[in-house]
């Protein structure tokens, strides 16, 4: 049985699972396959750093090209990461007739309409599960498990750092900077964690779900986006006393063939099985037309299960080698993109109001919403022994956005009004 041959683009955390799995399960892997799996080549930055893993010293190169270059390499695996250099690797390596398993979001997010057209005429795999919800098979689901179905809604948590701080705030009632502070020194927030406390890596990973989900071709400007930092453990709490948990959610909506998607922090229904998913862990939520609701959940980071998504990738392209299929099974977006207007796109919103406490104040904003079109589920008005003005908690029935927008400019304008404290969308 002739090897098929893996070149490796980078070997950190995520490339020395790879290489453990590999080699650590051989056996089954060739079983599954037909014939042994040998990493050939690997590329890094710098060869003398030490790693917990050993490798050859022979198959280490500081040269990329030496590894996308190499004519007895089939398969390149990269999880070197970056945008720009890594995308030219990518497209030479198609170009020259290799298939690619990738675990490079940012990369798919940005240019993967460009570089699945280059696979398709070469004839060539993309593989990218690793890309979204780490260990969870969600891509792989939405591409082959609901090919027969029309997917209507995805609604994930699929940033582990988001969720982490937010389930400790839930949980023990810390402020957002203690609890990014904790992770940051757990190794679970960058030092500078503003992609991920920012909603902009949950966002490149809606961005490749809604173009799998709706076979369109979704950019990062279709995504509307707002992060974690405003969250405070006050809003937790009210959040908590009205039934629901705060989560980061990454919601796409398709509807008559217009999408919309959205990264923002969302008060979901208790007793949606999105609110019981707390700590790193990552879930999605997705609605079909047929099929109804089903969640996947699991890991959403770390060495061993993204290596796990990758070698699954892996052999998903040995065995298309095999069967002389390749670039056959690609999703490259068909559909005409159709975003949704502000005026199409409803949902349930919640308001924390800090107003004069005086008469009439109440009238005079329920007033502003009779005249924006918008219905009221809720209105709560209570004193807080810690803050002079009132406070009036306000929960919509479902609402434009436009019509939302509308409220919230005229809330502005009013003087009774000392400000909007916070306001967040509704689920569940």
């Amino acid at each position: 049985m002739k090897p098929v041959k893996v070149g490796l683009l980078g070997l950190g955390t995520v490339g020395a699972g790879v290489v453990r799995i590999v080699e650590g399960n051989q056996e089954d892997l060739s079983s599954q396959v037909g014939s042994p799996i040998v990493i050939e080549r690997i590329a890094v930055k710098n060869a003398d750093k030490p790693r917990d893993i050993e490798v050859d010293a022979a198959l280490i190169t500081t040269d990329p090209w030496e590894v996308i270059r190499d004519p007895e390499i089939d398969v390149i695996v990269e999880v070197m990461g970056g945008i720009a250099g890594t995308k030219e690797y990518i497209l030479e390596a198609l170009e020259l007739g290799k298939h690619i398993v990738t675990a490079n979001k940012d990369l798919m997010a940005l240019h993967g309409s460009e570089i699945l057209a280059k696979a398709q005429e070469k004839q060539c795999d993309v593989f990218y599960e690793a890309s979204v919800a780490g260990g969870i098979p969600i891509i792989r689901t939405l591409i082959e498990g609901f090919s027969s179905d029309k997917i209507m809604k995805i609604m994930g948590i699929v940033n582990g750092t988001t969720n982490y701080i937010l389930s400790k705030m839930s949980q023990e009632g810390a402020s957002y900077h203690d609890v990014l502070k904790e992770a940051q020194e757990l190794g679970y927030a960058e030092s500078d964690p503003t992609s991920d406390v920012e909603g902009l890596d949950a966002a490149r990973k809606m961005a490749i779900l809604g173009t799998l989900g709706f076979r369109t071709n979704v950019e990062l400007n279709d995504v509307s986006v707002s992060g974690i930092s405003g969250v405070s453990k006050e809003d937790i709490a009210f959040a908590k006393r009205l039934g629901y948990d705060m989560k980061l959610l990454g919601i796409a909506e398709c509807e008559d063939e217009a999408f919309s998607i959205s990264v923002q922090p969302t008060m979901i229904r208790t007793g949606h099985p999105l609110a019981s998913v707390n700590g790193v862990f990552n879930a999605v939520y997705v609605y079909g037309q047929a099929v109804g609701e089903t969640m996947f959940y699991g890991a959403g980071a770390g060495a061993m299960p993204t290596a796990t998504s990758i070698v699954a990738d892996l052999v998903a392209v040995i065995k298309n080698l095999k069967l002389g299929v390749n670039g056959l099974k690609q999703i490259v977006p068909y559909k005409q993109k159709k975003l949704k207007s502000d005026e199409d796109i409803f949902y349930k919103n919640f308001l924390l109001l800090h107003v004069d406490d005086k008469a009439g104040v109440l009238a005079k904003i329920t007033q502003v919403f009779a005249e924006c079109d918008v219905s009221l589920d809720s209105v709560v008005q209570q004193a807080n022994p810690h803050n002079p003005d009132a406070e009036i908690i306000i929960v919509t029935h479902n609402a434009s956005r436009a019509s939302m927008n509308k409220v919230l400019r005229h809330l502005e304008e009013l003087p009774v009004i000392h400000r909007i404290k916070s306001h967040y969308r509704v689920e569940g």
